[in-house]
């Protein structure tokens, strides 16, 4: 039996299509950081002069990629404490809701 050209696929497509890649599961740790640094090297171009289709399956891909680095790599993907309202304003000294600096209760 023949595949028959898929239009999503651009070429014939099979059950395994990888069209779009490897699955992210499926991709070291090396492998699936140098895809998502890739991914957002190549995403403004792709939303400047890419077809809808193409932003389509790039946002698909990046999607699914970037759930799996969190998934792996927790401690990569958390805030760093000074880009985030609280731990902006301890650097600065200023009071943080719902954090003693110190200060003993009145």
């Amino acid at each position: 039996m023949a595949r028959m050209p898929h239009a999503a696929c651009g070429h014939s497509c099979s059950m395994t299509d990888r069209s779009h890649g490897i699955p992210p599961n499926e991709l070291s740790d090396d492998d699936l950081r140098r895809e998502v640094a890739h991914l957002h090297e190549t995403r403004h171009d792709t939303l400047l002069g890419g077809s809808e289709s193409a932003l389509e399956a790039h946002t698909e891909r990046m999607l699914t990629l970037e759930r799996e680095f969190l998934r792996r790599f927790p401690e990569d993907s958390a805030p760093d404490p000074q880009r985030t309202r609280a731990g902006s304003r301890e650097h600065a000294g200023q009071s943080v809701p719902g954090r003693d600096l110190g200060s003993a209760p009145a």
